[in-house]
Order: C-alpha cells, then sequence, then structure tokens
C-alpha cells in the first residue's frame, strides 16, 4: 500500500477523534481551552487509534488463507461500513457533541476506545491485503494526535459551524478507499 493511501486511511480513521475533539473544545465555549487536556486527550486519541489496528492485524493473521480468495471483497466491505457508520453518526450543524469541559481520565479513556474501534477493522484489512504494519500504524497515530489536538483548539473558535463535517469528511474517505482496494484487485483478475 502506498503512503498516499494510508495517509488518505489515517486521515479518514481520525475524523471520529477530531469530531470529538471538536466537540470538546465547542463545549469550552469562550472559556480557555485546558492545554493540558487537550495535550492529554489527543494523546489518548493517538495511541489508542495507533494500537487498535495492530490487534485487527494481529486477528487477522489467523484468517488470512482462509479468506485470501475473497480478501479485496472484505476489505471493500469492511471500509465501506466503516465510511457509512461514520457519516450517519456525523452530528448534524450547529450541534457539539461533548457537553461541559474537564472530562475525566476515565472519559478520555472511553472516548479514546470508542473513537478507534473502528481501526481495528481497518487492521484487519491491512491483515488480508498483505500490508506491513508498523509504517501504517505510526501514521495513524501521529495524525490523530496532531488532527485532535489542532481540534480541540478549532472547536473552541469554530465548533458549532465544524460539527458533524470531520465525521462526513472521514466517512466518504473510507468508502473511497475501499472502492478503490476493490476497482484495482479486479482490473487485475
Amino acid at each position: 500500500m502506498d503512503l498516499p493511501t494510508i495517509l488518505l486511511i489515517a486521515l479518514g480513521l481520525s475524523m471520529d477523534a477530531v469530531a470529538v475533539a471538536l466537540g470538546s473544545g465547542c463545549s469550552a465555549g469562550q472559556g480557555k481551552v485546558n492545554g493540558r487536556q487537550a495535550l492529554l486527550l489527543a494523546s489518548l486519541f493517538g495511541v489508542f487509534q495507533g494500537l487498535m489496528p495492530v490487534a485487527g492485524w494481529l486477528a487477522g493473521l489467523g484468517f488470512k488463507g482462509v479468506i485470501s480468495s475473497f480478501d479485496h471483497w472484505l476489505a471493500f466491505i469492511l471500509l465501506a461500513f466503516i465510511g457509512i457508520k461514520m457519516i450517519r453518526e456525523a452530528p448534524r450543524r450547529g450541534e457539539c457533541r461533548v457537553r461541559g469541559n474537564g472530562m475525566t481520565l476515565a472519559v478520555m479513556l472511553g472516548l479514546a476506545v470508542a473513537t478507534s474501534i473502528d481501526a481495528l477493522a481497518v487492521g484487519l484489512s491491512f491483515s488480508v491485503l498483505a500490508v506491513g504494519i508498523v509504517v501504517p500504524v505510526l501514521i495513524i497515530g501521529a495524525v490523530t494526535f496532531v488532527l485532535s489536538l489542532a481540534a480541540v483548539y478549532a472547536g473552541q473558535r469554530f465548533g458549532s459551524w465544524l460539527a458533524g463535517r470531520a465525521e462526513l469528511l472521514g466517512g466518504l474517505i473510507l468508502i473511497a478507499i475501499g472502492l478503490r482496494i476493490l476497482l484495482e484487485h479486479l482490473r487485475a483478475v
């Protein structure tokens, strides 16, 4: 898998975390965003978004021989499903998803896990497509961290205007990548 595709996957996967980070900044309203809290939230999002594909990739190694004949369909279905889910769950314009400033560590951990579940399925896709895991994981984690940190501060200023757009964009990107994988395989046959 080439670097631009991995970057697009990272961008698409990070959009759930970005949407929550936007909501966190939006909920701060005109008050000052807590920098330490923003850094912790972005760090947790980056770490979990990077670790979940590893778990999916490892799980996929056990099934690789069984599903190799239809792996391209599986990758397409997983990415399309995740993309459609993100589009359907995107908050409507003007809606801040996270309420209240001052989230606890437990809440942040829960959000980090919840926003990274989709990355588990992407890791499975990497495994069945025989994509190495180290570079994608580092890129996914770094992209999620940087975008989430920026999103907290952007959410404070533009949160209600940006609400929903991040997840919508991420969903469209993942569907497009799934379609590309499927079409490339079908053309090669």
